[in-house]
């Protein structure tokens, strides 16, 4: 019920959001556009937003390979099938649904795919602050958005510094879990011992150079890919703006969609796109046209592949949904801080 209520009134944004972002646009308009596009600049646009795809997924397998390997084919169409749950579910319930499928399917721990999500966040902040200073030599980034970036900048080295401990000192917070926690409260000294435990399989990677800088270079080929898709897309439209204008408009995008309020991002990924390109110069009508066609193109690469994996696998979206509801990540914990899970009901 919870869920459905959030869903409600993230399309309900939704709708009232796509309604005023294409209320001033005229069938007149949209012809005339669609005289001056250029369709084959759409082939290269649509190329990169399947890389941009392609490389989150490569970067999660290596996140994931110290404890199992999965084939190519099957990480891409599934992290495409979890793309889909944050789609469908607003508000970062998205990312629960995602974890409890990457749990199943896969077989591994939640706990452990937990910590390679918050991998994932770290190495988009680290991506995040490398265009940052890179499209600063060309242009002055907005003011209404600076000191969100410098949020990003600062949570980005204090997570650093967190995981760096938990890494380097995981024997003291395990015994100062034990002298404070045990014998007052036990479930939480065996909670806290358990998390731990699972958590730092998955950010030892943080230990491997290797690991690490193949981590960064998927993350940079993603954000290029994503940067790249808004450049073509440009040539398409026939607007004659820069690699780091579409940089720019890449990161507003980022910053304002950052927290999913409606499914899809729908309406607030438009309203973001048509602000930055405002920036631009670009007319509103262009501007409209331009964040709908991007945003199709942002969803086409999980809809197809997502699909294709949900249907094969037989997964249910219902049951992940009801998951969400009702189920905890930590079921039962053993003495020793050992996770029992339950096992699925045929």
């Amino acid at each position: 019920m919870f869920w459905k209520k959030k869903q409600f009134w993230g399309s309900l944004i939704a709708i009232a959001l796509l309604a005023y972002c294409v209320k001033d646009i005229k069938l007149s308009e949209i012809k005339e556009l669609y005289k001056r596009v250029d369709i084959i600049y759409i082939i290269p646009s649509i190329f990169f937003t399947f890389l941009l795809l392609v490389s989150k997924s490569l970067r999660w397998r290596l996140m994931v390979s110290q404890q199992k390997a999965i084939k190519y084919i099957r990480v891409i169409t599934l992290f495409a099938a979890g793309q889909i749950l944050n789609i469908i579910m607003p508000v970062l319930t998205g990312q629960v649904g995602r974890l409890f499928l990457f749990s199943k399917n896969e077989d591994l721990k939640k706990t452990f795919v937990f910590s390679t999500f918050v991998l994932e966040l770290l190495f988009d902040s680290i991506s995040f602050i490398v265009f940052l200073f890179i499209t600063s030599f060309a242009f002055v980034f907005p003011e209404k958005y600076r000191f969100l970036s410098y949020i990003i900048c600062g949570a980005t080295i204090f997570l650093l510094i967190v995981l760096y401990l938990i890494l380097h000192y995981q024997n003291i917070i395990e015994s100062y879990s034990r002298k404070h926690f045990r014998t007052r409260h036990p479930s939480l000294y065996i909670g806290v011992k358990k998390f731990v435990r699972s958590f730092i399989q998955g950010i030892r990677l943080l230990r491997s150079s290797q690991h690490f800088i193949g981590s960064l270079f998927y993350s940079l080929l993603g954000w290029t890919s994503s940067t790249l898709v808004i450049y073509f897309l440009f040539r398409s439209f026939g607007l004659q703006l820069p690699f780091a204008a579409a940089a720019t408009i890449m990161l507003i995008n980022t910053l304002a969609v950052m927290v999913p309020i409606t499914p899809g991002n729908a309406g607030t990924f438009e309203l973001a796109v048509i602000t930055s390109l405002a920036a631009f110069s670009v007319p509103r009508s262009d501007a409209i046209l331009f964040a709908l066609v991007l945003h199709l193109l942002d969803l086409l690469p999980p809809s197809l592949l997502g699909i294709f994996f949900l249907r094969y696998e037989k997964v249910s979206i219902k049951e992940i949904k009801a998951k969400h509801e009702d189920e905890y990540i930590f079921k039962e914990v053993s003495e020793d801080g050992t996770l029992i899970e339950k096992e699925e009901k045929v």
